[in-house]
Order: C-alpha cells, then structure tokens, then sequence
C-alpha cells in the first residue's frame, strides 16, 4: 500500500532532489543505529557539503511540523516522525536556564513518514493520532522527540502522552497502546512540563520501553506482534530523557537504564533487577553505550557530572562512596567529565564525549584516561544532538546548524565546519556512505556524488 504525501493544515511537503545513487543499504533501525553506538563505518562519508549549492547533497524533503526525533533506516527506506500543528511552532535553541514550558492548546498531528533513501520522495505519510497534547514541552523540545524503531517488519514510534503505535512497512497501523500520561519535567519544579524523549528499541521481537517520569515511572518489555505487555518493572527515580539499552555477554542479556537514583541493568528475559547505582547528574539523559566490554555510563547536571565504565558482570548495588571512586562493578571513573545531553560514541579505544557547551572530551576507553579536552566553537552554541561516526570523522552538530567535524584518533582538530542553514537538534542516521539529517523543517540526505 502506497499513501501519498497530503497537505495538511495548509502545509504542502516539497521535494528537492538533487539524484545521486547511494550505496547498499546498512540498517540504522533505532536512535544512534544498532546498539545505539552511532558508527557505521561501511563507506566513508564526505567532510564537507554546502546544503544551499547542492555540493554533496543528495537530496532535501521538507517535513511538516516540530520534531527531534531522529530518522532511521532500512533497506531502501528512511522513517521518521513528527509533531504538526497550524502553524509554526515556537522553538528556543541556545545555553539559557528557563524552565517555563510552552503551553499549545492547538490540536496536533503525530505522524510517520517513509521516503525513498535514494530520492528522497516521500512513499508515505500517515497519521497515528491527532489530539491537543496531553503536556506542556519545554521551548527547546518539540512534541515528537522519540526516535522510532524497526525490525524492518514493524516500525514502532513512542509519541509520549499519545502512546505506543506500531505500523507496518507499508504505514498501516496495526496496533497502539496507551501508556498513560508521559510527565516529564524538572523533579524539583512538577508543573515545568518538558516532553518526553525516551525512545522505544526493538529487540528478538519485543519492544523496550523506559518510562521515567513524575508518577507511576516503569520499565517494561512489550510483544511487537500485538503490543501484549511481558512484564513490566516499576522504578523510583526522577525523569530521564534517556533510552535504554540491551547488552548481551556471554549467557547474561540485560537492559541497562540510565537514571540519577537508579542506573542498572534488568534481566532482559524477566524484568528483574541485576545491579542498581545512585548517584550522578539529576538530569540523566545520555543513552547507555556498551563496546569494548564495558558500558559506559554518564550523566550531568548538578552538583557532579560522572563518566564511568561499569563491568557487565555487575550485581547488587554498586553504588561507590564517591562518584568518582571505583570498585569491583565500576572499571574508572572522573567526577565531572560527563556528558549532558549527548551520548557518548566508541572509535576503536577511544571514547568521545560531548558536553553541552561544545567541549569534547577523548578518554582512553580501556582506562579511563584523558587524552585531550577541547573547545569545537567559541561562537556560544548549544550542543544537543550525539555524535555519529563512519569510523573516520566524528560529526558534532550544533543546535543552530553548525556540524564541526573532528578526526578520530589521539589529537584533536576541526578539519571543517558545515552549516545545515536551520537549527538541528536531532541526532543524524548514517547508512552506507549517507549521512541523514532532520533539521527544522527538512529532510537532509548528505553523500558524496
């Protein structure tokens, strides 16, 4: 089945390809791609573009609505989600403190698009709920922040509030779940509603959810097939913003959460808990990275901001006296080297961090040691959006549309700044030598010709 793009609430969608044959597909099926590790190093992706000449820009969409959710891939399709209402929406990018929420009383349209990876036409464009929103978003956020999931049977999306819906490949809704309201916001200030963002992931046919929010906060496990929950763990902790992840070693596969009170790992198969840690950054919203056997953990805001690497092996609670104090779970550890909003990306032995100020941290992953801490910018940006990789260049992009791009290895440079000309907040997908934006109002797909 083949839904054409429609206008809607006045918007039109309008293509502008600029054709240029990718190639075969690499699948990027969750936030970050598999693992959420943010590599896909198969084809080496161009360092320099120039979105308004064209120059190694493969094709622009534009997509209606507000969303930072970001694209993912597979096979010869993108899917990616958004939040459309009449109208512009508003949105305030930079490094300020307001708390206040934007109240839209409009009715919204959360929808999911599929559009051709090597043209970038858009194949179809559904709507999966229209309703005023349930919660107040913070004027940074959008109300469509989780990234989908596919399996490439099911293209699963978390519209908070609105719920879990499940579509097949073709757009065709096959089933939705209604997980109650999605409260997320400053713990200390509960009317300061500010959206949420934890994105669901797809693994052996279930689906991942962590749902951390002012009431009634859990981690469950859902059936794809037909959204029949499998269990479901209740957890105690603040809001996060950050989706979970599933590790497996040896005959151990569990899913690790990120959180300020409780971090850890759930049996995968079961729900129960394996190991729990206190402590961190009260604003948790980096994603959990597990390479090169450790899981790298981090967290940021407050009185520490620790980067630490926790053994998978981990039992009980491993809750050091200090956050920056080791143990038998925790293989190093600083106090304040973490990260805020980005995840944290794995090149060979190195570990790249990301602050929000755009200072980016390379540690030795093995042990912890620094290798250098450096400044991308002094122009005074925000840096939401995680890195991505093709194994060779980093790629960190700024909230007003600046991507610096750095070369992995032991010394830190910027070998170019390319502006995407609109602010971008959500994090790219890269497949086979493309690497995909969503910025405010487009579609990007970036590759050489």
């Amino acid at each position: 089945m083949r839904i054409p793009a429609a206008p809607l609430f006045g918007l039109t969608l309008f293509t502008y390809p600029l054709f240029a044959a990718p190639a075969p597909a690499v699948n990027w099926p969750q936030y970050r791609g598999s693992g959420a590790l943010g590599v896909d190093d198969s084809v080496p992706l161009p360092i320099e573009w120039n979105v308004e000449s064209g120059t190694n820009i493969r094709w622009q969409t534009a997509i209606p609505g507000l969303s930072h959710a970001s694209p993912i891939v597979w096979g010869d399709r993108v899917y990616v989600a958004t939040a459309v209402k009449p109208g512009k929406s508003e949105l305030k990018v930079g490094l300020y403190g307001d708390i206040d929420p934007v109240d839209e009383k409009e009715a919204h349209q959360w929808r999911l698009l599929a559009l051709d990876k090597t043209t970038g036409k858009i194949v179809w464009n559904v709507t999966g709920y229209e309703a005023v929103p349930k919660v107040k978003r913070h004027t940074k956020a959008s109300h469509c922040n989780s990234t989908p999931a596919t399996d490439g049977s099911h293209v699963v999306a978390l519209f908070g509030s609105e719920g879990l819906f499940c579509f097949d490949t073709a757009g065709k809704l096959i089933w939705k779940k209604d997980l109650g309201p999605m409260d997320a916001g400053y713990f200390d200030v509960p009317s300061a509603q500010w959206g949420f963002a934890s994105s669901p992931i797809l693994r052996d046919g279930k689906i991942v959810v962590q749902c951390d929010v002012q009431k009634g906060s859990f981690l469950a496990v859902f059936d794809v097939k037909d959204g029949r929950e499998l269990w479901r763990a209740p957890r105690k902790d603040v809001p996060t913003w950050s989706t979970p992840s599933v590790v497996s070693t040896g005959d151990r596969t569990q899913i690790v959460v990120n959180g300020w009170h409780h971090a850890g790992g759930y049996e995968f198969a079961t729900g129960k808990e394996l190991w729990k840690l206190d402590g961190g950054g009260d604003i948790p919203v980096p994603t959990p990275l597990y390479a090169n056997g450790l899981i790298y953990l981090t967290s940021a805001h407050g009185k520490v901001r620790p980067m630490r690497a926790i053994r998978p092996t981990a039992s009980g609670n491993i809750t050091p006296e200090t956050p920056g104090m080791t143990n038998a779970a925790i293989a190093w550890a600083h106090a304040r080297q973490g990260n805020y909003m980005q995840t944290p990306i794995l090149i060979g032995d190195a570990l790249y961090a990301c602050f929000d100020m755009g200072i980016v941290t390379c540690f030795d992953a093995n042990s912890g040691a620094i290798r250098y801490s450096e400044r991308l910018s002094k122009n005074g940006e925000g840096f939401t959006a995680s890195p991505v990789s093709d194994g060779r260049h980093l790629f960190f992009t700024s909230e007003t549309g600046n991507v610096y791009v750095v070369p992995a290895g032991p010394k830190f440079s910027v070998v170019s700044t390319n502006s995407m000309t609109e602010t971008c907040m959500a994090t790219p997908a890269i497949s086979s030598g493309t690497l995909l934006y969503r910025t405010r109002e487009k579609l990007i797909a970036i590759g050489s010709k």
